[in-house]
């Protein structure tokens, strides 16, 4: 979350540690000082996009992609009303197309698609469907209670990091200023030129400054083991790959040269195809010819073997 900028003042979270960045429907975001200033009169329009906006519409971003929080937003206002169960279909198939249909509304306002038409879908739905809505409110659904779990969880993970770093910021602080009133008593007290002494203490607080990022640097994230579901995820208990499997019974394979028996003469071999001149007036390979796997004395042997082929036979 360190890249994370505000697109009207440029403010990051480097260089402002406690920098808020906050997000309405439209899904762009802007800093907390800039929300109060843009919005003092509690409405206004979005710098990027120009949609009419209200403050109090206003949240904290809590995803590092603002379209992420967009979207959650749109879902959990949707699943409000579209809350219907697989109980409530006469089939399987009418509850995919029920499903279908949330996940068409969702993309649509995600990426403001045919949205008049789509806030008119919705609020037909709401008509047609009030006494269902109704009952089943008072459950919470599969699907919102995930997305609550994912919001908080990112909730916790982003209060964290804050903490982080503003510990990180006030031990930077202190390392400052003890190395700044070191450096004045050593310029003060010593004998030795003052350049060395700054370069000394130049180098002693940039090693103090590493130990100090690998002493504070968070403890890598818990791996998921299991899906929402819980239904374990990966390998659990394996380690690397598994052993190749060895036969129980027979012998190893060794390899044994082929012999062919022949009636009548033999066929030349290699060394006597070059000994006894067959290649003599044969062109030689090119360098390419060669490189591609092809050579002279072998198709001569083919050629004068496949001559011969009516002598002997195998």
């Amino acid at each position: 979350m360190d890249d994370q900028v505000c697109p009207r003042c440029k403010t990051t979270k480097y260089r402002n540690p406690s920098l808020k960045l906050m997000v309405n429907v439209c899904g762009h975001t802007l800093c907390e000082s800039c929300v109060e200033l843009l919005f003092l009169k509690g409405s206004g329009s979005c710098p990027e996009c120009g949609v009419a906006l209200r403050r109090s519409n206003f949240r904290v971003q809590l995803f590092e992609d603002s379209n992420v929080d967009k979207e959650v937003q749109i879902r959990k206002r949707i699943l409000k009303d579209f809350n219907k169960k697989e109980d409530d279909f006469a089939s399987l198939d009418e509850y995919n197309n029920y499903l279908e249909v949330i996940e068409e509304i969702v993309f649509n306002l995600c990426n403001n698609i045919d949205i008049i038409n789509t806030n008119k879908r919705i609020e037909q739905f709401k008509r047609d469907n009030r006494d269902v809505i109704l009952k089943n409110k008072t459950k919470l659904s599969k699907d919102e209670l995930e997305l609550e779990q994912i919001v908080e969880l990112e909730k916790e993970q982003f209060e964290q990091r804050r903490k982080e770093l503003a510990m990180i910021e006030a031990e930077n602080r202190k390392l400052k200023t003890k190395n700044k009133e070191e450096l004045i008593d050593s310029l003060m007290a010593s004998y030795e030129d003052a350049s060395a002494i700054v370069d000394k203490f130049s180098q002693k607080a940039e090693q103090t400054q590493i130990q100090l990022s690998k002493s504070m640097a968070p403890p890598p994230a818990p791996k998921q083991t299991h899906f929402s579901s819980g239904i374990a995820t990966g390998f659990q208990g394996q380690h690397g790959f598994l052993p190749v499997p060895k036969p129980d019974e027979g012998p190893l394979y060794v390899y044994e040269g082929q012999e062919f028996s022949s009636d009548g003469l033999a066929p030349p071999s290699l060394a006597e195809v070059i000994s006894n001149g067959y290649i003599r007036h044969i062109r030689a390979e090119t360098v390419s010819e060669k490189t591609g796997g092809f050579q002279t004395n072998v198709s001569c042997l083919r050629a004068i073997q496949e001559a011969l082929a009516g002598l002997y036979h195998g």
